[in-house]
């Protein structure tokens, strides 16, 4: 009877010992501000309410399973939306929807990634790809390739003394008689003890006679309160006068519950056209969860230049016929993390 008993014990703990082994965390991101906005241009000039002029407000579920031999099943599905208007992206689960393994080796996954690129870029941004003048506005216009529809990614474990791998190749979907535009990525990195050192290229083929290329290098490197950060990005399409850069130098500083930081960024068209910015941001936070913020930033195009101001979640364009015309953004929001 003892020994129906323990089994029939047994039996019942089954379920909960694969739940001891698995689990799904629900996350996300809620982040509203109010800004002005001014693009420059005659009659540009409008205040708003913003969703994620810190961090693009967002929600997702996370997971993993252990399933034996040192192997973890993966995923995670994060969709955007605006808290402004409660709408949500136009891809349900656009910002990342992968699954895959994960072991000593690193981890492989397939479905919608960030590029290796992005992983650089995210890095090495001063403003975390949030405040107005962040370089998200270098993946803006078809230039950067920041996500990869389609892909197999592969990211190893830091290992040989803080260097990390990367590759991604996406898949273009198209028929044979038309540009694969099939996306290679391949990314190194260098972290230790505050030090950061990364370097990315990707191999786009979006015609049939050539392929376009794109690459970043960027650093960092903290020490106490003090962090420091700068990139150098190009998209440099097949074809002649039409190569694009963007280069960042920023720094921050904390100080007990505040932070502050501030960024210079020039943006570059081989056909001349030039934009120089310049942001400051400050952060106060309140709990561990929840924090108040402001920033400011002004972009100075020369006759030629349209570049943009960007923010996680908005963007402050000059309309294509205000050639010049100098883009300026304020903001006060609020941001909570769940």
């Amino acid at each position: 009877m003892q020994g129906k008993m323990l089994v029939a014990a047994l039996v019942a703990s089954l379920p909960l010992v694969a739940s001891a082994q698995s689990s799904v965390t629900l996350y996300g991101v809620v982040d509203a501000g109010i800004a002005h906005e001014d693009t420059g241009a005659p009659a540009g000039s409008r205040s708003v309410l913003n969703s994620g002029n810190q961090s693009t407000s967002r929600f997702g579920f996370k997971g993993q399973e252990d399933i034996g031999n040192g192997l973890k099943a993966v995923f995670n599905l994060e969709a955007g939306y605006n808290v402004d208007t409660g709408l949500g992206d136009s891809a349900l689960f656009g910002r990342r929807a992968v699954v895959g393994l994960e072991g000593s080796f690193g981890s492989v996954v397939l479905g919608r990634e960030y590029s290796p690129v992005a992983d650089v870029a995210a890095a090495s941004d001063i403003n975390g790809q949030g405040f107005y003048g962040s370089n998200l506005s270098s993946f803006a216009a078809g230039r950067l390739t920041r996500r990869l529809s389609n892909s197999v990614s592969y990211r190893s474990a830091s290992a040989m003394g803080g260097f990390k791998l990367g590759a991604a190749y996406g898949f273009g979907e198209q028929a044979s008689n038309l540009p694969s535009k099939d996306v290679m990525g391949v990314s190194i990195a260098y972290a230790v003890e505050g030090l950061y050192i990364g370097a990315a290229y990707h191999s786009v083929e979006n015609v049939l006679t050539g392929k376009d290329k794109e690459y970043v290098f960027g650093a960092s490197y903290k020490i106490s309160d003090f962090e420091i950060k700068g990139n150098y990005m190009v998209a440099d399409p097949t074809g002649t006068n039409n190569k694009y850069e963007q280069a960042n130098l920023g720094a921050s500083y904390t100080f007990g519950a505040n932070k502050v930081f501030t960024n210079f960024q020039q943006n570059k068209l081989e056909s001349g056209a030039k934009g120089n910015l310049v942001s400051l941001a400050y952060s106060y936070t309140l709990s561990k969860r929840t924090n108040v913020y402001a920033a400011y930033a002004t972009m100075r195009n020369n006759a030629s230049g349209l570049f943009p101001i960007y923010s996680a979640g908005a963007n402050i364009t000059p309309p294509a016929g205000a050639a010049g015309a100098d883009p300026t953004g304020f903001t006060v929001g609020v941001r909570h993390s769940f």
